[in-house]
């Protein structure tokens, strides 16, 4: 079997895999809290390696690892990013949302403010972010896709998103919560056995001797010792050190603002099954992580010539697959066509997986917060509020394929930074003041929301990442997303949060300080009890 049978096979499984979970799961949903919940039957390890599911997006398995083979030490440091951020999750969110909330983050928002106003914000935050997150992993599946079918046009990539988008409508309408859960935890199990194969694989080049990995990785870099010390992406200007500083900020704080990872705290049966789900999650996150810098280095150290050329023109993307075929046999070789194909599709179910849960948290939310709380003022069915879900998934997937076609030049560990960059300026501030200050009200949090994510959304747009790179002189690519003739870049940094975050916490200072609102009073001791002992959580849920 040639290596692209073999590979459609592995594909076609895995998707056979996911689809008969959806359909398994459909028929054990019955209701909302089955469909956004998964009713809350995952025990906390179950959810532990769902969380994990979810985490671990093509971003960590296929942005980071290539970021490490491009910059070495700075590209190792996105990974330690991500995995500080659980420890803001696991002290501030996990069990005082799970204990205060429903089905969406603004379920715990809304519950001492006025419903309208701030539903309808922490909605478009949802969306916003979510659609952000999808980028990345679109972007990845044409990337994968393409260099597995041995394809370079463009249209063939962009029918590869197209079909990942209609997966994942598929996934979310289908199987709502528990199909979705049970395909992260899946995917979790697959991508950790395969990536630890492909570690003992390359540990194995180098007699187990980590040192002689390093040193080879440093020496094939083309680098030297530079490519294993701190400052050779984000320490050659002031700018790039002040672009890592906010990098940092954003990913450390990020996670606890996204909400496709905190609605996953209402899927278990209690507080303290919510915080033994975070614990999995950074036992598994954390071991993975270290995975990560293997396979990264690994790449540098194995991979030369056009292999080589092929990470660095990917922006490091393929440089986790690269490496499995490099380790199994080198190209053409059956080993080699094997774990490329393995690899590949564990990826591939990577992205189903992140991307089913990205959907269903923003469709949820529009459907939750904006129709039924909103439009219909609480009184909708769950028959159509989930009917709403079903139509809201069809819209915002069609909406991240239009928006990740030409993001496809752009690292996807880089497009995930931003994503964790607006979550931890729009909804961080409202959810940590909602939950730890006594005179937050209804303007605080609207004011927050929407100036963090207007902050951070406008910065974005005015940074390196949408105009003013150029071409790549090595590929010729626009290395920004508007054309390259085109230059408005006035902000420096290319991730906003060191400037955004901050304004996040300000506007939802000055919001609560210049509003009187004492019903938002009378209920924080109510919501100050109800998080930190879960005392008539339970009722919360019921009505």
């Amino acid at each position: 079997m040639n290596t692209q049978a073999l590979t459609t096979l592995l594909f076609l499984s895995v998707v056979a895999l996911t689809i008969g979970i959806t359909f398994w799961a459909s028929r054990q949903t019955s209701g909302t809290a089955d469909f956004y919940a998964g009713g809350r039957s995952f025990s906390g390890f179950q959810n532990g390696l769902a969380i994990s599911g979810d985490y671990m997006s093509a971003a960590s398995f296929l942005g980071i690892s290539g970021a490490i083979a491009l910059a070495g030490y700075d590209g190792f440091l996105y990974s330690i990013g991500f995995l500080v951020a659980w420890l803001v999750a696991l002290l501030l969110v996990a069990e005082m949302l799970r204990n205060s909330g429903r089905y969406t983050m603004a379920d715990q928002l809304a519950f001492r403010m006025r419903q309208r106003p701030v539903r309808t914000a922490a909605a478009t935050s949802t969306v916003v972010v979510s659609i952000f997150y999808l980028l990345a992993q679109m972007v990845g599946a044409g990337t994968l896709v393409a260099l597995l079918l041995g394809v370079e046009n463009q249209a063939v990539k962009n029918f590869v998103i197209f079909g990942v988008g209609a997966l994942m409508i598929f996934y979310v309408t289908v199987g709502g919560m528990k199909g979705t859960t049970w395909v992260q935890i899946v995917k979790a199990v697959l991508l950790m056995a395969g990536s630890a194969l492909i570690v003992v694989l390359v540990l194995a080049k180098f007699d187990f001797n980590v040192s002689d990995l390093l040193g080879t990785a440093a020496s094939n870099s083309g680098k030297g010792q530079a490519f294993l010390e701190p400052g050779l992406k984000y320490g050659v200007t002031t700018t790039s050190k002040l672009d890592f500083l906010s990098l940092g900020i954003a990913l450390v704080l990020g996670t606890a603002g996204l909400p496709h990872i905190l609605i996953r705290f209402y899927t278990v049966p209690t507080s303290r099954d919510a915080r033994k789900s975070v614990l999995w999650a950074i036992g598994l996150i954390g071991t993975f992580y270290l995975f990560t810098l293997v396979l990264g280095f690994g790449a540098a150290a194995l991979l030369s010539g056009d292999e080589a050329e092929q990470v660095a023109t990917s922006k490091g993307n393929l440089a986790s697959p690269l490496l499995a075929e490099a380790v199994g046999g080198g190209a053409g070789s059956t080993g080699g066509a094997v774990l490329l194909a393995l690899i590949s599709a564990v990826a591939f179910a990577t992205i189903l997986a992140v991307v089913a849960g990205l959907t269903l948290t923003s469709s949820a939310s529009v459907a939750h917060d904006i129709y039924n709380s909103v439009i219909k003022h609480g009184q909708a069915s769950e028959k159509d509020e989930i009917r709403m879900t079903r139509i809201a998934a069809g819209v915002i997937g069609l909406i991240a394929i239009v928006l990740a076609i030409p993001a496809q030049n752009l690292n996807i560990a880089f497009l995930v930074a931003l994503a964790f960059a607006v979550a931890a300026s729009a909804n961080l501030p409202a959810i940590v003041y909602n939950m730890f200050w006594r005179g937050f009200n209804t303007r605080g949090a609207v004011w927050s929301i929407y100036g963090g994510l207007a902050s951070s959304l406008i910065l974005v747009f005015f940074s390196p990442v949408m105009s003013g790179k150029g071409l790549d002189p090595v590929t010729g690519a626009n290395l920004s997303l508007l054309p390259a003739s085109i230059d408005i870049s006035w902000f420096p940094l290319e991730n906003p949060g060191l400037v955004s975050i901050p304004l996040g916490f300000f506007f939802g200072w000055l919001g609560s300080v210049t509003s009187k609102e004492p019903e938002a009073l009378d209920r924080y001791t109510e919501l100050e009890v109800r998080a930190l002992t879960g005392a008539g959580a339970e009722q919360a849920v019921i009505h």
